[in-house]
């Protein structure tokens, strides 16, 4: 039991310094300037033992986002049944939000993938990901409120908010000094209106 923790902690403490690593030279060069060769090499680890902990080099930029969506599951589900759809979502992705907390470092990453096509593509991945995990609450919801179990609003409703997100995220990029949560509102209301 004690090597294996130690495993995994030694695992997790590798991780986090190729991630590290990756990121300063991201941000230093650019994501598509930098290389995998480049990252090993900073980090101290062959090319081989760099595709032990990532599949590609988006991986390191995004890698996170799909662990937060089995988070904002969790969180969702903590949410009760009697909480409505838009705003049980809302509870659950800023009970998320906050335990993230460093907004400069996310809107450094923001800026990465925004600007870069295989980042963006990569997160939409990630984000058809999420809705998956999400739609069955939202459709128990509907469904606690009397909705039709062949209804496609819970579908609809889940990618509206994340399409929200990722439109509210551009918009805070674009104005310095904005909240992202006043803007997440304003895109759903806008949607729900």
């Amino acid at each position: 039991m004690d090597d294996e923790r130690l495993w995994t902690r030694t695992r997790r403490a590798v991780y986090d310094e190729i991630t590290r690593t990756a990121m300063e030279l991201f941000l230093e060069q650019g994501f598509e300037q930098t290389t995998i060769d480049q990252i090993s090499a900073a980090a101290g680890i062959s090319r081989r033992s760099f595709f032990r902990y990532f599949g590609t080099k988006e991986d390191i930029v995004l890698g996170d986002l799909a662990s937060q969506g089995v988070l904002v599951q969790r969180s969702l589900e903590a949410v009760p049944l009697s909480v409505p759809p838009w705003e049980a979502l809302e509870q659950a992705l800023w009970q998320v939000a906050d335990l993230n907390g460093d907004l400069d470092a996310a809107r450094k990453v923001a800026v990465m993938m925004y600007g870069t096509p295989s980042l963006r593509a990569r997160s939409i991945e990630k984000h058809l990901h999420w809705q998956e995990l999400l739609v069955p609450n939202i459709q128990r919801r509907l469904e606690a409120a009397g909705g039709d179990p062949l209804d496609p609003a819970a579908a609809a409703i889940v990618a509206s908010a994340i399409a929200c997100l990722d439109i509210a995220g551009q918009a805070w990029l674009r104005e310095p000094g904005s909240d992202l949560r006043q803007l997440y509102r304003r895109a759903t209301r806008a949607v729900r209106g």
